[in-house]
């Protein structure tokens, strides 16, 4: 059953957090829009800066900098979140959507043993009694595979590994049992064997209890196998929307065959050099005209520097770009280009000719 087959939990459209800062506004969130249904998964995927955590935080809420403006329509389950107080979107927190925030260790209480930051959680949002909640948290953290769950309950974070911890702050999200998940670079900082662990976890909790899921990275290869459909986020906007298997088979975007190409890759001989995207993000204070992907882009042309090119879908894959891989304009672009010596095309033409190698 294909994402638009199942019932829509959270529409996004036209979401806009900018912050003013020195005169001049950040646009975090530029018009985002996207669908999040009932038992998939949606992976938002985009280098440091690019606006995901952002992203998460406007749809739940918790941007509260007052610098902040947010707009657009966040629509979940039929109701319309932008403007609505702290006080109304409590109650959507916990029971309807939760988040696993990207570090355990500013998630958790220092000072607060584990077993009494469940419970109040638990007991803020359910009618029970210290001992039931106790009871609870033990079942909670055994869902989430934590040895010892009873003795676990008296540690303070401190006393655990992190991805203890991250798996104590995945019990905290689902505590409630919502709808609506967000995992936000839910495996940062932990060893390759370890975020494995979590991403099963989340994937399995994901499945059984039918949740809608927002899986928040930057490396496209974690989101190649657990998820449904795929958001590529670059300066504020999403640049690329499509079902996980249609981008992989066919990435329209220069930006996310450039973060796919600098995945390493374990079939590639001794010493290949790393791929890397050149140059750096644009300034979201001061957004150049035109594509912001223009600086960096091996296909770029005089075009992509003075019209922003608008998302356009074709057979439910939308990109936004004039150029697109492997269409007739965008391989003779990449042609003139290398033939002129730019770098970022030449570091293209390389990585092209090494994937084509690695195929015959």
């Amino acid at each position: 059953m294909s994402a638009s087959d199942s019932r829509a939990l959270l529409s996004v459209r036209d979401l806009r957090t900018h912050f003013e800062v020195g005169g001049h506004a950040v646009k975090a969130v530029d018009g985002v829009s996207f669908d999040v249904h009932e038992g998939k998964t949606l992976g938002i995927v985009g280098e440091s800066g690019c606006g995901k955590t952002v992203l998460s935080r406007s749809i739940m809420g918790l941007t509260t900098a007052s610098n902040a403006s947010t707009s657009g329509s966040v629509n979940y389950s039929g109701t319309e979140l932008i403007g609505k107080s702290k006080r109304e979107l409590r109650t959507f927190w916990g029971e309807e959507m939760a988040m696993v925030f990207q570090d355990p260790m500013t998630s958790l209480n220092p000072v607060v043993r584990i077993g009494r930051q469940l419970t109040e959680h638990l007991r803020a949002h359910k009618d029970l009694s210290k001992s039931d909640a106790n009871d609870l948290a033990v079942q909670l953290l055994t869902w989430v595979r934590i040895p010892e769950p009873r003795e676990r309950l008296k540690n303070y974070p401190h006393q655990m590994s992190g991805g203890m911890r991250q798996r104590v702050c995945i019990a905290i999200a689902l505590a409630c049992s919502p709808k609506l998940l967000f995992a936000d670079e839910p495996t940062t900082a932990l060893d390759v064997t370890v975020q494995h662990q979590i991403l099963n976890l989340l994937s399995q909790q994901q499945q059984e209890r039918r949740m809608g899921m927002v899986l928040i990275t930057h490396d496209l290869g974690v989101v190649a196998t657990r998820t449904d459909d795929i958001a590529v986020m670059y300066a504020g906007k999403i640049v690329e929307k499509a079902s996980t298997s249609a981008l992989f088979s066919e990435m329209r975007h220069p930006y996310t065959q450039s973060l796919f190409w600098s995945i390493p890759k374990t079939s590639e001989p001794k010493h290949t050099r790393l791929s890397a995207i050149v140059g750096r993000p644009p300034n979201l204070a001061a957004l150049p005209p035109g594509c912001s992907f223009a600086d960096r882009c091996p296909y770029v042309q005089p075009i992509c520097r003075e019209v922003e090119p608008k998302l356009r879908t074709i057979d439910s894959h939308s990109f936004a770009c004039h150029l697109p891989v492997g269409s007739t304009e965008g391989e003779a672009a990449l042609s003139a280009n290398i033939s002129v010596g730019l770098p970022q095309s030449e570091g293209a033409a390389a990585r092209r000719e090494a994937d084509l190698g690695l195929l015959t």
